[in-house]
């Protein structure tokens, strides 16, 4: 191996980091904006009431 094949190689690997640093930032960020969503959903389950099962199924009427 020569010297401009040696650098060849040596900048084709620094080409590849960088294209996978790029990736993984690109990765990062997406999985940020999916924590968001996922927080903004919990914070809106957070919020409505739980209603126990026993009274979801008695009619209006039923209820004491």
């Amino acid at each position: 191996m020569d010297m401009s094949d040696r650098k060849n190689a040596d900048e084709t690997a620094s080409d590849l980091l960088g294209s996978a640093a790029q990736r993984a930032a690109s990765d990062l960020l997406d999985l940020a904006a999916q924590l968001a969503g996922l927080t903004e959903d919990l914070k809106a389950l957070a919020a409505k009431p739980i209603v126990p099962p026993s009274t979801l199924l008695l009619e209006p009427d039923d209820q004491p």
